[in-house]
């Protein structure tokens, strides 16, 4: 009792050096979450800002002091704090509302695999400051946590952090979800996550996995379709979250952290989300794909961080002028978010920036976080600051955190250069009501089946031995690639039940003149196709009422583009020519030409002019 009355007191005088303005405080959000292009909305479609701070620890293993632990508790038996940092030194509750105090709505609460599975007690001085812990393994003290964050009305994202609970992040068995473990056990740690929360309602959200980058041996990639393809691994236990676990959570996943060997004269980059704009993920259901990216400081677009022998003359983002920042910043990760009405579009979470606020005035990184925080502000960005929680003691040599407890728990509230930065930062950003936007996806068959839809889920082999795409429910088939198997989805229409083409039997009309047509009967319209290499196979059409009969044409597209003005959708099948509906038009029929199966390759569309 006497450690709560400072405090109570630091609490009050934290809430005063941080005032926060009735829009920074989504208190009566409701939940679920979702997307609708670049913004995440509640469940009544308002604006709901992540505004979060990172609480780590139960993803590494700490001294109970705040440094990192060399593991040798753990290996003698005992669990090194395995747990959120600061339960040692503060009530979980005061924690809580220092996180309420300085404007947070949300919080990205990392654990990794190992965490999940360890059966071992958390020794008692981990959790000094919480004795109702006493006892309980690392994941029933993270449950704890997580019931005292949503209890307070803050949303909680779970983020796989590392397969190994220890620090993050060097080239240390955890640079990628099947590094230290396989594919299935990161999927099954998942799934298991997943349905411990799905009656919490304010657990919104499943961080696949963090920072994804380069063994010593070899590169993360991004669609090539092997072990070692992010973009495929997170899209297919993305879709299995959704099916099989928690269907309102928000998927979010990280771009590519590092590839490449950072010396000089070897290519290496950090390519963040520029691989989204060329290929981007479809999930069974829209709405729920949130992207993330991390920036620091001693790290650059073609700089890992490394200090150590072999370090790359590349410049850091502190290098960087104010224009050549947010420019770099822009086509890295913010152009997901404020380029609207494409397949890519979505929002962007910087889940983690920071730095110290021991920084001397001054220097780099104290500009560098000035304009990094205003490049968050102009671009309305969600964001994570990390870490929350630091420690008194090291505040002068790591000064990361927001909030610093000391070792008789007296919180020492946010008064550091970084606070009127901060205040802005929170206070920034669109609130209210966010109308309804026309959805864009793409489809990427490009190495397997890409079945989008979860109606479709039941008959995933609609056309057994071919490659399949099918667009998400309430889609249709917008475009479709002369070449490379990729298509574009678009919204508003509902379709119910469907029908697999594969003949010319619905032709009504000779619409391509000595070409093979593939057409959907009256009253249905494309929400699907299939190939055999690059030869096409079938369609699948949807019955749906906005297939109302209307005059139809071709779309030719096989020797240019052919599309409406200002490409609606984006660039869906680099280097390929594309044919393309127009909005007010469905497509109801492909046609192919050439008796040989490979040369199958589809040459224009049956666009129908008929109700959005």
């Amino acid at each position: 009792m006497l450690m709560r009355v400072p405090l109570v007191l630091a609490l009050v005088a934290t809430a005063l050096l941080v005032p926060q303005p009735a829009q920074a405080q989504e208190t009566g959000w409701t939940a679920p979450l979702s997307t609708r292009g670049r913004y995440i909305v509640d469940a009544d479609g308002h604006r709901f800002k992540l505004r979060s701070v990172n609480w780590h620890g139960a993803s590494g293993t700490w001294n109970g002091s705040g440094d990192v632990d060399t593991d040798a508790n753990h290996h003698a038996g005992e669990n090194s704090g395995r747990v959120p940092m600061g339960l040692d030194r503060a009530p979980i509750a005061g924690i809580v509302d220092s996180f309420r105090a300085i404007g947070v709505n949300s919080v990205r609460l990392p654990f990794s695999s190992a965490m999940v599975s360890d059966a071992t007690p958390v020794a008692d001085r981990y959790v000094a400051a919480n004795p109702q812990l006493r006892g309980k393994t690392p994941l029933q003290v993270y449950d704890e946590v997580v019931a005292a964050l949503t209890g307070a009305g803050l949303a909680v994202i779970l983020n796989n952090h590392t397969n190994t609970t220890r620090w993050c992040c060097a080239v240390d068995g955890n640079e990628r979800w099947n590094t230290s473990q396989s594919a299935q056990v990161w999927a099954d740690t998942w799934l298991t996550m997943a349905r411990r929360y799905r009656d919490n309602p304010r657990v919104v959200g499943a961080d696949l996995y963090n920072e994804v980058r380069r063994t010593v041996l070899d590169d993360p990639n991004w669609g090539w379709g092997n072990d070692h393809d992010w973009f495929a691994a997170s899209q297919r236990l993305g879709d299995r979250i959704l099916r099989e676990a928690d269907p309102d959570l928000l998927i979010i996943v990280e771009g590519i952290n590092w590839t490449g060997i950072p010396v000089d004269g070897f290519a290496h980059e950090r390519p963040t989300l520029k691989p989204v704009r060329s290929l981007s993920h479809t999930l069974v259901r829209s709405g729920k794909l949130v992207y993330a990216a991390h920036f620091y400081d001693y790290t650059g677009p073609n700089h890992s961080g490394a200090t150590g022998t072999g370090e790359t003359t590349d410049p850091r983002y502190r290098d960087f002028s104010r224009d050549e920042l947010f420019q770099v910043l822009q086509r890295d990760a913010l152009y997901v978010a404020t380029e609207a009405g494409q397949h890519f579009t979505a929002p962007v979470w910087i889940s983690e920036f920071g730095v110290g606020g021991n920084s001397p005035a001054g220097s780099a990184q104290r500009t560098w976080f000035t304009n990094f925080t205003d490049f968050l502000i102009r671009t309305d960005a969600d964001f994570a600051y990390w870490p929350a929680v630091g420690f008194t003691e090291q505040r002068g040599s790591n000064g990361w955190g927001l909030l610093f407890w000391d070792k008789a728990g007296v919180l020492s509230g946010f008064d550091d250069w970084r606070t009127p930065i901060w205040n802005r930062l929170v206070a920034s950003g669109r609130t209210g009501p966010i109308e309804p936007v026309i959805p864009w996806s793409m489809l990427s068959p490009d190495h397997g089946d890409f079945i989008a839809s979860q109606r479709m889920r039941s008959e995933p082999d609609w056309d057994s031995g071919a490659r399949k795409a099918t667009c998400p429910d309430g889609q249709r088939l917008a475009g479709l690639a002369h070449t490379g198997n990729r298509a574009l989805c678009t919204g508003g229409s509902p379709w119910t039940g469907y029908q697999v083409v594969k003949g010319e039997q619905h032709v009504t009309t000779d619409w391509a003149s000595g070409y093979t047509k593939l057409q959907c009967p009256a009253g249905s319209l494309l929400v699907g196709h299939a190939v055999r290499g690059a030869a096409m196979s079938s369609v699948l059409c949807g019955s749906s009422p906005t297939a109302a009969a209307g005059t139809g044409r071709a779309v030719w597209f096989d020797r240019g583009d052919n599309r409406p003005a200002g490409n609606p959708g984006g660039e869906f099948a680099t280097g390929n020519y594309k044919g393309q509906c127009a909005a007010d038009e469905y497509a109801a029929g492909v046609a192919y030409t050439g008796r040989i199966f490979s040369s199958r390759t589809p040459d224009a569309l049956l666009c129908v002019r008929g109700p959005r």
